[in-house]
């Protein structure tokens, strides 16, 4: 499963109102590799369901990530952060043994 904090809830529903996303809008999130540490994270809003797509759902927030993907996030958190070093969406992923400096990449 993948959940999501309260924060993120708020800030996730604020940006689907924002930028006037259809019914039905959820969180896309996968895994690319790439990044400083090998692999690296994506996130996106959609409201198209892709052939095996696994969903999830958590304070009514509605999460999407594909097969491969799902293997490195299983556990994940996902979160949002406002701070001196920037703010937006992070990956709190139990799975990752070592992330890059700025969090955008992990390696398992």
């Amino acid at each position: 499963m993948i959940t999501v904090s309260e924060n993120a809830k708020q800030h996730a529903l604020a940006l689907i109102k924002q930028e006037n996303r259809p019914e039905g809008t959820f969180i896309r999130v996968g895994v690319d590799g790439g990044g400083c540490s090998g692999l690296s994270y994506k996130l996106t809003f959609d409201d198209k369901i892709q052939e095996g797509d696994q969903f999830f759902e958590d304070k009514g927030i509605k999460i999407a990530v594909d097969k491969k993907s799902f293997l490195y996030l299983v556990g994940t958190e996902l979160d949002f952060i406002g701070g001196l070093n920037g703010k937006g969406f992070v990956f709190n992923n139990p799975n990752a043994s070592r992330t890059c400096g700025c969090g955008e990449s992990f390696g398992v």
